[in-house]
């Protein structure tokens, strides 16, 4: 699944209203975005959560606890049926013990960072940003695309049609939420290679899991359509974590297998 990645916003330095309407949108986004990327550089916490994710191929409700050897995952239910603790801990045996495994997701979760990062970078050029007013210690923003806004690859010309609303936590200068919609066709070599339907939609909600840490919460993508190229970006998925807590920062795997095992059902 795609990630949306680490965003921001601005602090206020006079009221809250006054102060929001007599910023640069554009200025406000740009500042987002290099603080979110050096947050993102920054970061080096490990946490546990528990995540269900659904698709049309099925459900699974799992624990996933983070670490820098990679992420372990103890599946509890799948496709609505509660997994044996035998199974359970047979599958993390199977990744433990599989160094292709553990390399093949290190690699894919290198490439969905730098995908997220190219993506924020976008943010303050692909679209046209308007302050559209204020929600407690919250900035609301809408965004539409830049016609003059050339997009650099394929993966972009999807981003880059897409309008929606954007907020903003005033006080960290972090994103809360992301959401958007496709608002036009999007056809590769005239729809011989793709053709992703106008109405897609994706929601990202994120809040402050621990000091100055923000994790995505929720990942809602409904894009209907196809794209041989790039087949993770046409998919319907809903995907929501919760129950995060902080592990060691240098927690190996065995380490983490246990902690999981501690864990409700």
């Amino acid at each position: 699944m795609s990630r949306f990645g680490r965003l921001i916003s601005l602090a206020l330095l006079v009221g809250p209203g006054i102060a929001v309407f007599a910023q640069n949108p554009k200025s406000i986004v740009q500042q987002a975005v290099q603080t979110e990327l050096q947050a993102a550089k920054d970061d080096h916490s490990c946490w546990i959560y528990l995540e269900n994710d659904r698709t049309p191929n099925g459900s699974v409700e799992q624990w996933v606890a983070q670490t820098h050897e990679g992420d372990l995952k103890r599946v509890i239910e799948k496709n609505g049926k509660p997994m044996s603790r035998a199974d359970q801990r047979q599958s993390m045996n199977n990744f433990l013990q599989n160094s292709d495994a553990r390399a093949k997701q290190r690699k894919s979760g290198q490439h969905d960072d730098q995908q997220a990062a190219e993506m924020l970078g976008l943010l303050p050029h692909a679209f046209i940003w308007t302050i559209t007013g204020t929600r407690d210690d919250d900035t609301l923003l809408h965004f539409r695309p830049d016609p003059n806004f050339h997009a650099p690859d394929w993966e972009t010309r999807v981003f880059a049609a897409m309008e929606g609303d954007m907020v903003v936590n005033n006080s960290q200068h972090r994103i809360v939420s992301l959401k958007g919609r496709l608002i036009h066709d999007v056809k590769f070599f005239g729809g011989l290679l793709g053709d992703l339907k106008a109405g897609g939609t994706f929601d990202v909600e994120r809040r402050e899991t621990g000091k100055s840490i923000w994790q995505i919460t929720a990942t809602h993508v409904h894009i209907e359509g196809y794209a041989l190229l790039f087949k993770d970006i046409s998919e319907n998925e809903d995907d929501v974590k919760s129950d995060f807590q902080q592990l060691p920062s240098g927690i190996s795997l065995n380490e983490a297998e246990k902690d999981l095992l501690k864990r409700g059902s």
